[in-house]
């Protein structure tokens, strides 16, 4: 009996995956633990394994298709078995409509997804020509868009099958996308820094001299991606860029004394400055921004020496202010998927759960004592961070209500120790998690949690890195902060923000002495827990922080 592959889930968020490579054809030999396919999911991209023997039967998912998971995928049995059976046993009867691999079927579907591009011409038939479209693939189960973030080839340049020929940015990280297509880079639909729509044209590969603009004149790529080189012309009649080769445009305009970029004109006409007082320096004397902004820097000092002699009377009376001309100036950036994501489901848990917050000072002399103690014999240098991780994680098994998350209908008491910890990257945030860290020493947390900052940054942590938090751990008092509230980490039901340590005055046995005090806010899903219960828990946190040695017990 034929064995049917489905799609299988590989993170406990994962719907679906998108099908990025095949490593086996149909009528390849397969052995169990051959890898059969690469799949990308909304954090990484994963090797896909067989766990079986046989011959690949049947392909029913292309390259670059999302597919939901347990989807049926592919088919593996004996050479010749008729697999059609174990197909109908799976879909119901149904296994007719899903055959990509028969080619009347799959060149009618491919029609119609995709009419006409170039003269009537489907990619099918256009790949029989050499030519491959190249599109923006789905990277993530709720992606509509990805960003260039680099090309690593430009128009002209050949590429191989298995060439990178760009990054892609999405909601967690930067991934890289190849062609899959040997040839000629002909066209590039997106630059980098601009987004494109899943399934849009960002590039075309084919032989050299191949002319593609019938191709795009289909209209299958949005209208941002048919720009290109060839086509030149029509950006320039639109006089929307700033770059000098815009040049043709800026002569044949309504001013034909003065030659002058569009940009350079705007900035005249807005400063209030006469371009015929301005020399170009670009090819021709043509006058561009740098010009008007340097002209700017010489022509103040004139007007502000001017105003002297203009009315030497007024000076007498009352002092001469000078003239300060400023400008309005400002960038912007498009919105990482990663920021993307982060104000979406920040939004939903500060919106949809009902914070509270409860603050408590520590007395970290005795931790501070501690750490020094431990950090002369330990493997590897343990922070205060570690310390309070590992004091959080002892706290909560005597607390389960804190380690608990809303469920709708029903309240989970997790009874393990997942501790999400909170790390800074570029344009963003990650939450990797230091899984059962009540029962791991300081060490073994210290090391656990350099190790996922260093992946972090790196944009290498994995999905198995940042699932299964119950508690998470936000530490600014590195960065000099007093204290502060955090946004609960949703399904948590409660989050700790750790401030510095601060040297201040304290009152001990009734005098006042010097002491080292640090502020810790408990930010608290009131669906679970209760003033009262997050409050014992600080409580609980306090002791343990203020005689460390309880953590060692």
């Amino acid at each position: 009996m034929a064995d049917v592959i489905k799609m299988p889930k590989m993170s406990d968020t994962m719907t679906e995956g998108v099908l990025a490579k095949w490593h086996k054809k149909v009528g390849d030999k397969v052995k169990s633990g051959d890898v059969l396919a690469e799949v990308e999911t909304d954090k990484a991209t994963m090797d896909m394994e067989s766990y079986w023997d046989g011959t690949l039967l049947y392909v029913g998912v292309e390259e670059g298709q999302a597919v939901p998971v347990d989807a049926i995928m592919a088919v593996i049995g004996k050479e010749g078995e008729d697999y059609k059976a174990a197909l109908e046993a799976e879909q119901g009867g149904e296994a007719p409509k899903a055959e990509s691999n028969e080619a009347p079927k799959a060149e009618d579907k491919k029609e119609e997804a995709a009419p006409a591009q170039g003269g009537g011409l489907s990619e099918e038939e256009l790949a029989a020509k050499g030519v491959t479209v190249i599109r923006m693939p789905l990277l993530s189960d709720t992606m509509t868009e990805g960003v260039i973030a680099e090309w690593h080839k430009k128009v002209g340049d050949k590429v191989k099958d298995d060439d990178v020929l760009a990054d892609v940015e999405t909601d967690k990280a930067t991934m890289e996308v190849m062609g899959y297509a040997t040839g000629t880079l002909l066209h590039i639909g997106v630059e980098k820094g601009q987004a494109a729509k899943v399934n849009g044209i960002i590039a075309i590969v084919g032989p050299e001299g191949t002319d593609v603009s019938g191709i795009l004149a289909g209209g299958s790529a949005p209208a941002a991606k048919a720009e290109s080189k060839e086509e030149a012309p029509k950006e320039e009649k639109q006089a929307t860029t700033a770059d000098s080769t815009s040049a043709p445009v800026a002569e044949s305009s309504s001013d034909s004394r003065v030659k002058a970029s569009p940009l350079a004109k705007k900035i005249a006409k807005d400063k209030g400055i006469d371009l015929a007082q301005v020399a170009g320096s670009a090819e021709g004397g043509r006058i561009i921004k740098k010009d008007i902004e340097n002209f700017k820097a010489t022509a103040a000092p004139a007007k502000s020496e001017s105003a002297p002699s203009s009315a030497p009377a007024a000076e007498k009376a009352a002092p001469v202010i000078p003239t300060f001309v400023g400008e309005v100036k400002y960038t912007e950036a498009p919105v990482s998927q990663m920021r993307k994501v982060i104000a979406k489901r920040l939004a939903e848990s500060l919106f949809t759960a009902p914070h509270f917050y409860l603050t408590v000072s520590i007395d970290m002399d005795n931790a501070m004592a501690a750490r020094t103690a431990i950090n002369a014999v330990a493997p590897v240098k343990v922070s205060f961070n570690d310390i309070v991780i590992k004091a959080v994680a002892v706290a909560l098994k005597k607390h389960p209500a804190v380690n608990s998350s809303w469920g709708g209908d029903k309240i989970r008491f997790n009874e393990h120790t997942n501790i999400g910890v909170a790390m800074a990257v570029e344009d963003g945030l990650l939450v990797p998690v230091v899984r059962f860290a009540d029962g791991k020493s300081l060490s073994h947390i210290s090391a656990e949690v350099k190790d996922f900052g260093g992946k972090a940054k790196a944009k290498k942590l994995q999905p198995a890195d940042w699932e299964g938090s119950t508690f998470t751990v936000s530490n600014l008092g590195m960065f000099g902060i007093d204290e502060f509230t955090s946004i609960i980490n949703s399904p948590d039901g409660a989050i700790l923000s750790v401030g510095a340590i601060q040297a201040v005055p304290v009152v001990k046995n009734g005098a006042v002495v010097p002491g080292n005090v640090m502020k810790l806010t408990l930010g608290c899903d009131h669906r679970v827990v209760d003033g009262a219960t997050g409050a014992q828990f600080l409580q609980t946190l306090k002791g343990l922080l203020e005689e460390p040695i309880r953590l060692l017990a």
